[in-house]
């Protein structure tokens, strides 16, 4: 099958350090790849893929700072070089969120579009009433509730290549936070577990423009704590060693969670995840197997006592189960195919009724 996968151009894909999108279309991609496709990827020029690469930007938008005042222009013009080339493929397959969508249903070829992101904002409902016929995917269940009534064509877990970490069969000592600093995220929440237990907890997040603020008055205070170490951001080289030394990852999330992929980087390294109820987290966390999912902080504090009765080979029994790159390809594919076999059929149903005009 030849498939075109068009990436935000935000973060190189993989991504140089933080960024979940970028990092599960290059899994993707180049396990498309591995199976046999002839697969295109959009992205920026500083991307590394199995796949070959059409660079629309030199570097990741991120990286570029203050030059680059306009991210949209960059991907308007992306869109314009995917559609000039959209006989070339079977199937193009987006992850710009809605910003593709005038194009999609004036589209040739069969077309997809993973939903990475949140759907319970108001403005968006009227957009996606306007393009109901649009073929979606959600990264969890639970994503899709706020629009349940879109053109679903199933849930994809996202997943990680089965040797990208490797199981650490004896656990640390601190806890891990991993990701970004922001309101919904609440590492406050995990700065207190930590207080309240007593146990270390090592902090790798970025903070975003948008979040300094917030950083700087509500969180940096908080990091006077002798129990707490904010490290910054890292990047995937780190990752293996970060979370497989931890004791727990805590997720404490206060916001309903599209996917959630530190809690199955946690669970490749064997590391069980403390998260709380919200979003993906029931679909994604195995409650007393690969982690604990709580209410309350009270909750938190006791499941961090309660961390050692867990088997950290369990954990990555979970993760090689349910959320591998291969399986998360041959799922994909199964959808490729059910969408282009309706255009298949619409095809036929077009050519059956058409007459021509009476001479």
């Amino acid at each position: 099958m030849k498939i075109a996968q068009v990436a935000p151009l935000y973060e190189s894909v993989p991504p140089k350090l933080d960024g979940g999108t970028e990092r599960v279309i290059s899994y993707l991609t180049d396990e498309l790849v591995r199976q046999g496709h002839e697969v295109t990827l959009f992205a920026s020029g500083d991307s590394v893929t199995c796949a070959k690469l059409v660079p629309v930007s030199p570097r990741a938008l991120r990286l570029e700072g203050p030059h680059v005042i306009d991210p949209i222009a960059h991907h308007i013009r992306m869109l314009e070089l995917v559609y000039r080339r959209v006989h070339d493929f079977d199937l193009v397959h987006f992850h710009l969120e809605y910003l593709h969508f005038p194009l999609a249903t004036r589209c040739t070829a069969g077309t997809l579009t993973t939903l990475h992101g949140r759907l319970d904002i108001p403005d968006l409902m009227p957009l996606f009433k306007e393009f109901r016929n649009v073929n979606v995917v959600s990264v969890s269940n639970a994503q899709r509730k706020p629009l349940n009534w879109a053109h679903w064509r199933g849930t994809v877990y996202h997943g990680l290549p089965v040797e990208l970490y490797k199981l650490h069969q004896e656990p640390g000592s601190y806890l891990a936070f991993l990701g970004r600093i922001s309101p919904e995220k609440r590492v406050d929440r995990a700065i207190e577990i930590a207080r309240k237990t007593g146990v270390e907890l090592k902090i790798a997040a970025k903070v975003d423009a948008a979040d300094r603020d917030y950083f700087d008055s509500k969180i940096k205070p908080l990091l006077a704590n002798p129990l707490i170490h904010f490290i910054g951001e890292i990047g995937e080289a780190e990752k293996n060693e970060f979370l497989g030394n931890a004791l727990a990852v805590l997720f404490p999330i206060d916001w309903p969670e599209p996917f959630g992929l530190v809690m199955i980087e946690a669970m490749a390294c064997g590391t069980p995840t403390i998260a709380y109820r919200s979003g993906s987290v029931p679909e994604v966390l195995e409650d007393k197997k690969s982690g604990f999912i709580v209410d309350n902080l009270a909750e938190a504090v006791h499941a961090v006592k309660r961390i050692p009765h867990l088997s950290r080979r369990a954990c990555r029994e979970v993760f090689e189960q349910r959320f591998s790159a291969r399986r998360m390809a041959r799922d994909y594919v199964a959808i490729y195919e059910a969408v282009l076999s309706d255009e298949k059929e619409f095809t036929a149903d077009k050519l059956v009724s058409f007459e021509p005009p009476a001479a």
